[in-house]
């Protein structure tokens, strides 16, 4: 179902921003997160789009999380986001292409931005794409060290890491809700360690 984010959604509890540069495959990604179950709605004013799954947290599946993903629909070509696509975002999600360098080039631009809107929210940096040459996982990569925030290499053709990543930031984005803190996403990469979410 499509239509305004205005009509029949209510707050989430965390709200997940893609971030990097045009075709790096945030959208796909998000896509082979959510599978059938999500309900997708366009942000009608900036062309973005926005979409909420229910997240299950908990042995036993006792806390139900809303959460929104904001993707950038192609807005991203513009080299900067409409500052509403920052507003309220918990955590942040920034993608390259490990088969494009420019786009790994252009993550400092990226992070400078998210840094301007939302200066303490957790993020976490992904490689895409690694299902094309799984040798570069061998390679060292400066900007996450630089920077220190978590560093995946993920490929949204194959499944790798995709469904652990999006699970831990909504752990981090719900840590920095309830406690406003970058460095309880630490402690969230500690509860992921074997594939289960545990709240504490």
């Amino acid at each position: 179902m499509q239509g305004p984010v205005e009509e029949g959604f209510d707050e989430p509890d965390v709200k997940i921003i893609l971030l990097g540069d045009s075709a790096v495959g945030k959208s796909k990604l998000v896509e082979r997160y959510l599978q059938d179950n999500y309900d997708p709605r366009r942000l009608s004013t900036h062309a973005l789009t926005l979409y909420r799954k229910n997240v299950t947290l908990g042995d036993d599946n006792e806390q139900v999380v809303k959460v929104d993903l904001w993707d950038t629909a192609g807005q991203e070509k513009f080299n900067s986001m409409h500052p509403t696509y920052y507003y309220k975002a918990d955590v942040c999600i920034l993608v390259f292409d490990l088969t494009r360098k420019q786009t790994y080039l252009n993550l400092k631009k990226w992070y400078q931005e998210l840094r301007e809107y939302c200066p303490n929210i957790p993020c976490i940096l992904l490689a895409n794409k690694v299902d094309v040459d799984y040798k570069v996982t061998k390679k060292a990569f400066k900007f996450p060290k630089e920077n220190n925030i978590p560093f995946f290499f993920v490929s949204s053709a194959d499944g790798t890491n995709v469904v652990k990543v999006f699970e831990e930031a909504v752990c981090a984005g719900l840590g920095q809700r309830k406690y406003g803190e970058k460095d309880f996403l630490l402690e969230c990469l500690e509860l992921f360690e074997d594939e289960a979410i545990e709240r504490r």
